[in-house]
């Protein structure tokens, strides 16, 4: 089963984290917390779900995750702050592995420059950001393109996991 990289920090949006994270878990894969600060609890902005930091980005070996997971909320645009989850987002990405991205996710993958002629969707307020950075965005609940699997929100989060457990089956 694949071992998943949960990319995260404090005010991430819990349900676009709890829901995905059970269905990946039911299904038998595994998930690996991944942030700023090893051990460091981070908390959901809503229902402040904690999460327990289990590798630092910038210690991550990229090989031995299968797929990543990037919640929505305001965790993306904290960590696109800093240059090292910058780095392991754009190192990730190049290895072609699954990258699966919700809501205000694909702020980070904006500022690693990796959308530019991809098809996306995410988060309304985010709409001109991904059409600015040379993205194709399509307002749909989810939106494959290669291995990115992008979804607007919460609403979509049903699709969004089906189409996620579908690309970690064809792994």
């Amino acid at each position: 089963m694949a071992l998943i990289g949960v990319v995260i920090d404090d005010m991430f949006e819990d349900v676009e984290y709890t829901k995905p994270a059970k269905a990946f878990k039911d299904a038998g894969h595994s998930l690996t917390h991944i942030g700023l600060k090893k051990d460091h609890i981070v908390k959901g902005k809503r229902k402040g779900t904690p999460v327990k930091i289990d590798q630092t980005i910038s210690n991550v070996d990229i090989n031995s995750l299968d797929a990543i997971l990037i919640p929505g909320g305001c965790s993306p645009d904290h960590l696109r702050g800093y240059p090292t989850a910058v780095k392991f987002i754009k190192e990730y990405f190049t290895t072609e592995k699954p990258v699966f991205a919700i809501c205000h996710a694909p702020q980070i993958l904006i500022t690693a420059e990796l959308l530019k002629g991809r098809k996306v969707t995410g988060w309304k307020s985010i709409v001109q950001d991904i059409k600015n950075s040379g993205a194709i965005y399509i307002d749909q609940e989810v939106v494959e393109d290669g291995n990115l699997i992008s979804s607007r929100g919460p609403q979509d989060i049903p699709a969004f996991t089906k189409a996620a457990l579908t690309k970690l089956q064809s792994k």
